[in-house]
């Protein structure tokens, strides 16, 4: 039976320099009130403040990941935190660096027989018309590096093809345009062993951006999400699956498109979900009877077990 007291010293770390600070300043808020509930030893922190010498000052015993985007999710802080010999949440350096490139992520999924949709490089002098030509109208354009659906697009035309790719960039060196799948959005997110009942996400306007994500009071989500039961076991043992391919350990969630067909696409999986009022981790969590002080202490348990000291 584990103990608060097994945790020792907890530093939460969220805010940092990545274009989902906002984001992860309000994740963050949220897993430091649950810690502190539950009787958790824990103090936060912002590495914008003072990067790794000022949490090594703290002195912590163990690192709760509340951080989004380049800087705290792509492994490089996680590879900082194992040579500082830190026991931290979530996956480690590889599964954490494939999961922020939603380029290679999707290659480690075809190269295990997983359904992704097509995607292609996009360069500032690429041949638009071949793009088109190869994935169809409409398309999805995205920053590989950034999550929270920043700088992503969906395009009809070759002019606007054009127009995203250069916002895109704004965000990112490495940009890629992926086939559109027209169907129904769903989100499956994983904690630790268990797989937490599937969520369809609907949005008045037809898009998930970051304003439905995160703003917006429109967004409607499903639970449950309407599948029949073995549809619902098939999405879920497919995200086990992308999970798994990519090493990703403790916690995560991934998304997946489903077509007219009925046929499951996997989209990209994220390996430090948002904590938010509006994310979609606690609120599968909650169907499963599981609530957000109980989440959070259970994401921080797998620390003490997953061999990172």
């Amino acid at each position: 039976m584990i103990s608060v007291s097994d945790f020792g010293r907890v530093a939460v770390l969220y805010g940092g320099e990545s274009a989902e600070r906002e984001v992860s300043l309000r994740s963050g808020a949220a897993v430091l009130g649950a810690l502190e509930r539950s009787g958790v030893d824990v103090i936060g922190y912002d590495p914008a403040d003072g990067g790794l010498v000022g949490l090594e000052a703290l002195a912590p015993d163990r690192v709760f990941i509340a951080l989004h985007g380049r800087g705290g999710e792509d492994g490089t802080l996680q590879g900082a935190l194992e040579l500082l010999g830190i026991p931290y949440t979530g996956s480690g350096v590889l599964a954490s660096a494939l999961g922020l490139d939603k380029r290679l992520t999707k290659q480690v999924w075809q190269s295990v027989g997983l359904p992704t949709p097509e995607s292609l490089m996009l360069e500032p002098d690429a041949d638009w018309d071949d793009v088109i030509a190869r994935l169809g109208l409409p398309l999805i354009v995205k920053p590989v590096h950034e999550g929270s659906t920043l700088g992503i697009g969906i395009v009809d035309s070759r002019e606007a093809l054009v127009a995203a790719y250069r916002d895109a960039a704004r965000y990112d060196a490495r940009v890629m345009a992926e086939r559109f799948i027209a169907g129904e959005e769903y989100t499956v997110s994983l904690l630790n062993e268990t797989v937490l009942p599937a969520i369809r996400v609907e949005v008045p306007g037809g898009f998930y951006d970051y304003d439905a994500k995160y703003i917006s009071n429109d967004t409607l989500y499903h639970l449950p999400c309407g599948l029949a039961a073995h549809e619902e076991a098939e999405l879920g043992e497919l995200c086990r699956q992308a999970f798994d391919a990519i090493g990703g350990e403790g916690w995560g969630r991934v998304d997946v498109m489903r077509d007219a067909d009925g046929r499951f696409w996997l989209i990209e999986v994220n390996t430090s979900p948002g904590m938010t009022d509006h994310s979609l981790v606690p609120q599968a969590a909650a169907h499963a009877g599981i609530d957000f002080d109980t989440l959070v202490c259970r994401i921080l348990a797998a620390t003490l077990t997953n061999g990172r000291t």
